[in-house]
């Protein structure tokens, strides 16, 4: 379980509790709520594939738009289209996020903003969400931004700029209905389209500029 879950499933497992010495009930009842508070926050190991050059996907859930956008300007990323994918995440899927590539954070970011549904394009703009910049030990420059949905309503970002991170390991979490969007290095060569369901930590998403996948 991510450490960002257990102060919600100990408050409902606290309420079950209370409530059923209070009515003498409600014993099933709570300890479903508790065990599906648990599983929503779980944070299941993952197997990165043995292959270099690649960006791996931060997020399990579907792949909701593949499109050339300009980078949202707390990236500090070059004023360019890039490439993004978006990943929408239902309330049914694991909602740890995970590094795409081993590097350095450079800068992480957050920006206040409405709760519109994840899955509408114009989330990625106008919904709260924190924004990762990170470097690849080669130059390379990407960015991780993860967005708050209808009903989330909190983001936990757990790493920091200097940080060296390592492809596949898990830094944040965002609570239920959410969206994560990986902006690529121009010249990336995507390898998922749209409606793919993707993986956090295993699926490829790209392979980098330059690069063959070895």
């Amino acid at each position: 379980m991510h450490p960002g879950g257990r102060p919600l499933v100990a408050a409902v497992a606290a309420a079950a509790a209370v409530i059923r010495t209070a009515t003498g009930r409600g014993t099933l009842a709570g300890a479903l709520a508790t065990a599906a508070t648990a599983a929503f926050f779980r944070d299941p190991r993952r197997v990165r594939p043995p292959l270099d050059n690649v960006v791996l996907a931060a997020a399990d859930g579907t792949v909701a738009t593949v499109s050339d956008v300009l980078p949202p300007p707390e990236l500090d990323l070059p004023p360019t289209p890039v490439c993004r994918v978006s990943v929408f995440l239902s309330v049914l899927d694991v909602h740890v996020q995970r590094i795409p590539v081993d590097g350095r954070v450079l800068a992480v970011e957050y920006r206040p903003g409405r709760f519109l549904s994840a899955d509408l394009d114009k989330a990625s703009e106008d919904n709260e969400r924190s924004a990762l910049l990170l470097e690849t030990a080669g130059g390379v420059r990407l960015g991780v931004v993860q967005i708050a949905g209808l009903l989330a309503r909190r983001i936990v970002c757990d790493v920091g700029p200097g940080d060296e991170v390592a492809a596949g390991e898990t830094y944040g979490l965002i609570r239920f209905g959410s969206r994560v969007d990986v902006y690529l290095p121009p010249g990336s060569r995507v390898t998922v389209s749209v409606g793919q369901r993707t993986i956090g930590g295993e699926t490829v998403l790209a392979e980098l500029p330059g690069h063959g996948v070895s």
